[in-house]
């Protein structure tokens, strides 16, 4: 298990260590999802073989920086679906490999890097917690919709 914490900088860190530490599928929930860093990360990762699926409020990524985040990571090839079956789609959690699962406050913004006190918690080898995460996952997007970039 590990820790992070912002706007200290360890929390920003573990997400991107975390992203970059997949060898087969990262599969993201987010609330915000605006992190120009972020979404790179997510990139490479499809750009190196790593299937990257993400679910995403619909309604707090209507913005203009959420907009270029997502269509950012689609245009990488990386699928991505909107849920607005929620009041809020307020989930915070990466599932990574099937096996490690990043989770906590941090919202995939700049704010939650620099500004916002956050927190992360990576929990890996505990199969009996990823596989709750990854049917959690499942079940926003069989809700979820496909994302058209503009």
């Amino acid at each position: 298990m590990q820790v992070g914490f912002s706007p200290e900088g360890s929390a920003h860190k573990l997400v991107l260590d975390t992203i970059a530490s997949a060898n087969t599928s990262i599969q993201v929930l987010a609330y915000a999802f605006q992190a120009p860093d972020i979404a790179q990360a997510l990139v490479a990762a499809q750009q190196r073989g790593v299937d990257v699926r993400i679910v995403v409020d619909k309604k707090r990524n209507e913005g203009k920086t959420s907009k270029a985040a997502m269509d950012l990571v689609v245009r990488g090839g990386v699928q991505l679906r909107t849920n607005d079956h929620f009041h809020i789609h307020h989930d915070k959690a990466m599932i990574v490999d099937g096996d490690a699962v990043e989770t906590g406050s941090f919202n995939y913004a700049p704010s939650a890097e620099t500004a916002n006190s956050e927190n992360v918690v990576v929990i890996r080898g505990m199969p009996q917690v990823s596989l709750q995460y990854v049917a959690h996952w499942q079940s926003r997007w069989d809700l979820g919709v496909p994302y058209k970039p503009r």
